[in-house]
């Protein structure tokens, strides 16, 4: 059950929250659910029309006022949000750029025996589920450059199944890119209903109920010019599952 966003900073220009888990960015054309976005112009009014609108498969124009970036409905985490137009494209050429550092921390599925390394893999569209995109052999589409670094946390075992936990650091922001990253190199993301769906009846899913990635840091240059670090904690769902296997 979604809940509102929590507000970790704001000035003038941004607002920073923590999405929880479950809350839809924007509205996505097919469901009536509350969104990031119904929150945002609920509490700034003055600031709808940020930004651009976007358009579903129909066509027809979304609400997507404030979305500078935007994370999964499944992940929860730091977000940042332009309340002013000056702000958003500021913050949109940070992106562009690549200029934003970001790390997620996610549970996996199986051993990851390197301390850290690269997944470097272009992202294109899956020929077997228009929902997915694929870093594998037979993507359809446009290809795009897509990296992806980590660093292993720990991993072990929870009742004969082995997993790992590992800090995320997506150096581009293509759509799932860690989601289908981790997917293509056999390590996906614990209760990732979309794209670790093989697994749903073979594993105990480390007794979680949701979907194990959470966006923990987000760094950048403000509006006005300063570098901030926002940090969204871990929730107490993914520590408590870690500690079942680091304490292993």
């Amino acid at each position: 059950m979604s809940t509102a966003p929590e507000i970790l900073f704001e000035n003038n220009e941004v607002v920073v929250i923590n999405k929880p888990y479950g809350l839809l960015v924007h509205a996505d054309g097919k469901s009536e659910d509350a969104t990031v976005v119904d929150w945002f112009l609920e509490k700034y009014p003055e600031s709808k029309g940020v930004g651009e609108p976007g358009a579903d498969r129909e066509g027809n124009e979304l609400e997507r006022s404030g979305i500078v970036h935007r994370l999964d409905r499944e992940t929860s985490g730091v977000m940042i949000l332009a309340k002013t137009t000056e702000a958003y494209d500021h913050l949109k050429t940070q992106f562009h750029d690549r200029l934003v550092h970001k790390e997620y921390r996610a549970l996996v599925y199986g051993r990851i025996n390197d301390r850290w390394g690269t997944i470097n893999r272009p992202i294109g569209r899956s020929a077997k589920d228009h929902r997915r995109r694929s870093a594998e052999r037979g993507a359809k589409g446009q290809l795009r450059d897509a990296i992806t670094e980590f660093e292993r946390i720990g991993m072990g075992e929870y009742n004969d199944e082995p997993f790992a936990y590992v800090k995320l650091f997506p150096k581009t922001g293509r759509t799932h890119q860690l989601r289908a990253h981790l997917r293509a190199v056999d390590r996906p993301i614990v209760r990732d209903d979309l794209y670790a769906a093989h697994l749903e009846e073979r594993s105990n899913h480390l007794d979680m109920d949701r979907m194990a990635l959470h966006a923990h840091v987000l760094e950048l240059a403000l509006p006005g010019g300063e570098t901030e670090r926002f940090i969204a904690p871990v929730p107490p769902a993914l520590e408590q599952a870690a500690e079942r296997i680091i304490e292993a």
